[in-house]
């Protein structure tokens, strides 16, 4: 067991608004599974890449381990992906058939030009070769995009053997199946604590509450003691001109009253002084709360009524990419209100119904019909192609550039954002780019694949939330079960 220091860290991008890091300080045990979690664009990645030592912070950074980064950088993707595995690390051949038999990797994929890989074999070829490794400290970085639900659990059940990692990850069956420590990065601070994230999450909502009760009782303190102060303020300014004022000759009726004025107004005097003061330290103690709370304002689905209850209609279809055929036998309705969701292992054909809904030209065989008029929404899984800025694309797009703002806002865009290039943008940020867009679109059917890659976890439970509550229709592709058990009203399985 050996430590990982961080001491008073402070970190920005060159021409950034604000620093990243600042002054943040904690320490990680190297034998932790380490959960790494925090909204988009808060760091998470920036923060392994210091870890890499790829950028120059102020600060220090100590440890007695290496770092090593997944996913890494294959630079010769026609090797066999047996020798991809041997560049990375020096084993015995059965080390390698032992790490891929629990990933659930068959052996012929060793001798296969690695380029002709899924992403999803991909992703466990280099996880298996990455903790084959000795002595490394492994910085796993959003592992499950690629991945289906049962390659997920697979992956689950394969760290939860492991130790000495950090996992971003946005998957909370994951980071609750193997992860005995969450790292967060808050909106003021970065905090550490024991438990996986059901625990932290609970921990930070039980915190938050607090905090808003602790606020609304200081408010209303604050409220009581300034009223208290102006009125404590004007009897001591009273008190102390009947004493300055007094006139011996025709009011003073006893040889007592100038000092009992004067003790009058010194009691009123610090009356006021000690109001005064615990109006200061309740406006102090008030200004340490909330730093932490996470904006999650509700969210609305655009949706528009539709003049028939059945929007789509798939009755044996099959889907072919040339000679290869990639389903068969989907057969599905899609009705007002409902919320269809397709699952299957990668490679199914869960896109490719999707894209034929969608009005692609892809071949296929059996019945789908669509209502006539049917006005559909689209969020592909891919975010290539964004760039320009934020008021480019709404134009680009055809929607409301106000409304688009304020759903990004609600989705934790800070307005400094609002004209930068989106090419700087996270992949999750520009994830909620088209999901937001999506939301502005008054449409009689969502279609969305895959959309929550690399979103984080309070948006997704936003989202979540927001579909929960509509009666839009809505038919998706998303390996986060969690969100596909609350959210689906049918789950399809291809």
């Amino acid at each position: 067991m050996s430590m990982i220091n961080v001491t008073d860290l402070t970190f920005g991008y060159d021409g950034g608004y604000e620093n990243v890091f600042e002054h943040a300080s904690f320490r990680i045990d190297t034998d932790w599974r380490l959960g790494f979690t925090g909204r988009n664009g808060r760091g998470k990645t920036t923060f392994l890449n210091l870890l890499m030592g790829k950028y120059k912070y102020r600060g220090t950074i100590s440890a007695s381990v290496d770092f090593d980064y997944f996913p890494f950088h294959v630079e010769n993707m026609n090797l066999f992906t047996i020798d991809v595995i041997y560049e990375h690390c020096s084993v015995e051949d059965w080390q390698i058939y032992r790490e891929l038999s629990l990933l659930e990797v068959g052996e012929d994929v060793l001798y296969r030009p690695f380029c002709t890989l899924s992403e999803g074999e991909r992703t466990k070829v280099m996880l298996a070769a990455m903790f084959l490794r000795e002595n490394n400290f492994l910085l796993i970085d959003e592992p499950t995009n690629h991945l289906d639900y049962k390659a997920r659990k697979n992956l689950c059940r394969y760290l939860c053997k492991k130790k000495g990692f950090i996992l971003v990850s946005h998957d909370r069956a994951l980071l609750d199946g193997c992860t005995d420590h969450t790292l967060s990065i808050n909106r003021a601070d970065i905090e550490v604590m024991a438990g996986n994230f059901s625990v932290w999450y609970e921990n930070k909502e039980r915190r938050d509450s607090y905090e808003l009760s602790e606020n609304e009782r200081l408010k209303k303190d604050i409220k009581r003691l300034k009223e208290a102060e102006k009125r404590t303020a004007e009897w001591s300014y009273k008190a102390e001109n009947r004493k300055i004022g007094i006139n011996p000759v025709k009011t003073e009726k006893s040889l007592n009253r100038r000092p009992m004025e004067g003790r009058k107004a010194k009691k009123m005097m610090a009356r006021s002084k000690s109001i005064q003061t615990r109006y200061e330290n309740e406006i102090e103690e008030k200004s340490e709360l909330l730093k932490n709370i996470e904006q999650s304002a509700e969210l609305k689905i655009g949706s528009d009524d539709f003049f028939t209850d059945k929007l789509v209609s798939l009755n044996n279809v099959s889907v072919f990419y040339g000679d290869k055929q990639a389903c068969s036998g989907v057969t599905f309705n899609v009705n007002k209100g409902d919320k269809i969701a397709l699952t299957g292992r990668n490679g199914c054909g869960k896109s490719s119904i999707l894209k034929l809904i969608c009005g692609e030209d892809i071949a296929y065989t059996g019945t789908l019909i669509k209502s006539s008029r049917l006005k559909i929404s689209y969020v592909s899984q891919s975010t290539e192609g964004l760039s320009g800025n934020l008021s480019e694309f709404a134009a680009k797009k055809g929607i409301d550039e106000s409304l688009f703002k304020s759903i990004l806002r609600k989705l934790d865009f800070e307005r400094s954002q609002f004209d930068l290039d989106m090419n700087e943008f996270s992949g999750g940020q520009k994830k909620k780019v088209l999901i937001a867009a999506s939301l502005c679109e008054k449409a009689n059917l969502f279609v969305w694949d895959e959309p929550l890659n690399f979103i984080d976890v309070i948006s997704r439970i936003q989202l979540e939330e927001m579909l929960k509550n509509s009666n839009a229709a809505m038919i998706f592709v998303e390996h986060d079960m969690s969100f596909t058990e609350n959210v689906a009203t049918e789950i399809i399985e291809i």
